[in-house]
């Protein structure tokens, strides 16, 4: 056999080489396994595959599994399904328990996306859209019909902060039969128990504080019920949607922080809210822990915390002088998403809520890892930037 090996030409021997290092080796992170093809051990293997057995890439490697593994052990899933970012997670969801004919209840305040995709894509394969309002709680009992498949929720809502009733909503589904999902984003399933509230699916994007450093795009669909999850795994299976390995290693990474990541930023959080709650340029600061937030008793009964993000607005203002406050401002950037280290500002000329006429006057903050002081410092010269 060695004198084979040494036979071989250097084509074959950089592709079947020789000598392997060994793999005695251990650490704190968890190997980043790169592969699309898995090797079996022989055609029996590969043909009457054991449950569980990996079979190709897309179905997985191990880095993949382990984190799927640590978010289910997090938020008490049954089984969690990764996605390329949170918006592939969220369509995943849908196709995966909705078909044409049925209905899907959004609540208003949902991620624009989301009703994108179901007012769009979904619609041409007969799938409709019924909005309502995130504050109905038990009322959404009058809204379900037969054709009903889904209800879908998202608190708070990630702009204007509706803290949505779940334990309420769910228990009208179940006494219809119909699952719920909530899009868990804001709550990173910690500061809030989906399932433990009645909900069936959580979808969150991992994209925000689990990668925790605005470098990484990846969502997660998490189950309760191997009837729910055997759904999704034919779905994830047929659209091909899988988890780079290597961005699953960074949100392994982000997770180890977490916890400390989430209580800093939400205590930095609530100290900028409360400062800019006293200014006279505020007329509104929606943030779940105070009381101008709808739904602010439902977050004080079934939430544990209060993460980064929250919204005020400047009522008193012009759509001219919002937009000099955001330009004006040093240290927090202008962009989509949240979660991350840095602090960021987002201000939407055309929303509607919470009405068409405050909608264009209102902020969203998302509060980083900086100094709270320094922060505050500089939201005050925006202010006074956005006056003169």
């Amino acid at each position: 056999m060695a004198d084979e090996a040494e036979r071989r030409r250097l084509a074959t021997r950089l592709i079947h080489p020789d000598s392997h290092a060994s793999t005695d080796f251990k650490s704190f992170a968890v190997p980043t396994y790169r592969g699309s093809t898995v090797l079996f051990p022989n055609m029996d293997a590969a043909e009457q595959p054991l449950p569980g057995q990996y079979r190709y890439g897309i179905d997985g490697t191990p880095t993949a599994r382990e984190l799927s593994a640590r978010l289910a052990a997090i938020e008490g899933a049954e089984q969690v399904f990764l996605a390329p970012s949170g918006l592939a997670a969220i369509s995943l969801t849908l196709l995966a328990l909705t078909s044409a004919g049925g209905r899907v209840l959004l609540p208003e305040s949902a991620y624009g996306p989301t009703g994108a995709l179901l007012g769009g894509l979904l619609a041409r394969f007969g799938v409709a859209m019924d909005p309502y309002d995130p504050l109905i709680g038990h009322g959404i009992a009058d809204l379900i019909t037969p054709d009903t498949q889904l209800i879908w929720c998202e608190s708070p809502g990630s702009i204007t902060m509706e803290v949505q009733d779940i334990p309420a909503i769910a228990a009208a589904a179940k006494a219809r039969a119909v699952p719920v999902a909530i899009d868990n984003t804001y709550g990173a399933g910690v500061l809030f128990d989906a399932f433990a509230a009645g909900a069936d699916v959580s979808v969150q994007a991992l994209t925000k504080y689990q990668g925790g450093h605005s470098d990484v795009l990846m969502g997660s669909v998490a189950v309760r019920s191997p009837d729910l999850g055997a759904k999704l795994a034919r779905a994830q299976r047929l659209l091909g949607l899988s988890a780079s390995p290597d961005d699953c290693s960074l949100v392994l990474r982000g997770l180890k922080t977490l916890d400390l990541r989430l209580r800093h930023l939400g205590e930095s959080a609530i100290q900028v809210a409360k400062w800019l709650a006293l200014r006279e340029e505020v007329t509104a600061v929606l943030h779940p822990a105070f009381p101008d937030c709808p739904g602010h008793e439902t977050w004080k009964r079934d939430w544990s915390g209060s993460a980064s993000v929250f919204s005020v607005i400047l009522g008193r203002w012009t759509r001219e002088q919002v937009v000099r406050f955001v330009d004006s401002l040093r240290l927090f950037g202008i962009g989509y998403s949240w979660g991350g280290a840095n602090s960021l500002a987002f201000t939407y000329r055309d929303l509607k809520r919470p009405s068409p006429e405050l909608g264009p006057l209102l902020v969203r903050l998302n509060i980083g890892l900086e100094d709270p002081a320094d922060l505050i410092a500089d939201l005050e010269q925006a202010l006074e930037s956005a006056v003169r």
